[in-house]
């Protein structure tokens, strides 16, 4: 899809009120709030929140809506877009047209799918993606894992890479060029994200740290913000491997996977994989 607007991607456990975000007495380059503040628009525009993915949406609420509050922004609202039917409500799309920015939060990626995948809304924000230049569509933990054509559904937690163990789906396709996972270092999710490539190997993986973002520009060049780091995972040039032909239950195996780590002020390429690096 071809966008003029910009796609942000974030780790979860971004620092905001009821957060304590442990590496920025370690990180000299902690900036604090820097994710949620490059969520609000500039002039004053509105931010429509959409927490459809929470099992828990007014606990969600609550959570961001101090916040922003914090941070002096108050032009923001919440869509609990629960059922199909809402995602083609008319209230709700006024809302989302009117938006500078759109957010989803974190929770199920796969509820958040279902119920929002070949609705009027996610159209819409297709549209508003491909046509304007002003436009952020933004999403944490689940709600970035979302964002993509082939989606990380479920997999078994060990880290070991077993053929069978990866459930890959669709998302919401704002994105065609990456597979995004998230809380990846935290949880140690290196395994299933290279699985993931190892299967659609035109695709980059992108293992997003907490408290920390890409912003996908054009569609293509993706800086990264935040205090962690981003794992870049491509199997372009993948060598000997059993993923093809691996019986369930077997450990795959593979060569000459190729990995980039990103930090803040990183930039990557996702069509070229030409990287521009922080050297300072």
């Amino acid at each position: 899809m071809a966008i003029k607007g910009r796609i942000m991607v974030i780790g979860g456990h971004e620092d905001r009120s009821d957060n304590n975000i442990e590496i920025k007495e370690k990180n000299r380059d902690y900036s604090p709030n820097e994710i949620l503040s490059t969520l609000i628009p500039d002039n004053g525009g509105r931010l429509e929140i959409i927490t459809t993915a929470s099992s828990e949406p007014e606990s969600m609420e609550e959570t961001y809506r101090d916040s922003f509050k914090q941070l002096d922004f108050d032009n923001f609202g919440f869509l609990h877009a629960i059922e199909k039917k809402d995602g083609n409500g008319r209230q709700h799309l006024q809302r989302i047209k009117d938006a500078k920015t759109v957010f989803f939060t974190g929770g199920d990626q796969g509820d958040l799918c279902e119920r929002l995948k070949g609705t009027d809304t996610v159209a819409l924000l297709q549209r508003k993606c491909r046509e304007e230049s002003d436009f952020i569509l933004a999403g944490t933990s689940a709600g970035a894992m979302c964002m993509t054509h082939i989606m990380i559904d479920e997999s078994a937690k060990n880290e070991a890479l077993i053929s069978g163990e990866l459930q890959l789906t669709e998302g919401l396709a704002f994105l065609d060029d990456c597979i995004v996972d998230t809380h990846f270092v935290d949880r140690g999710r290196f395994g299933r994200l290279a699985h993931a490539v190892a299967l659609h190997r035109e695709l980059w993986g992108l293992g997003i740290g907490e408290d920390t973002a890409l912003i996908i520009e054009g569609g293509t060049q993706a800086r990264c913000i935040g205090s962690g780091m981003v794992t870049a995972i491509t199997a372009t040039h993948l060598g000997c491997t059993n993923i093809d032909t691996a019986e369930n239950g077997t450990p795959i195996f593979m060569e000459n996977l190729t990995v980039h780590l990103l930090t803040a002020g990183c930039s990557i390429n996702l069509k070229t994989g030409e990287l521009q690096l922080n050297e300072r």
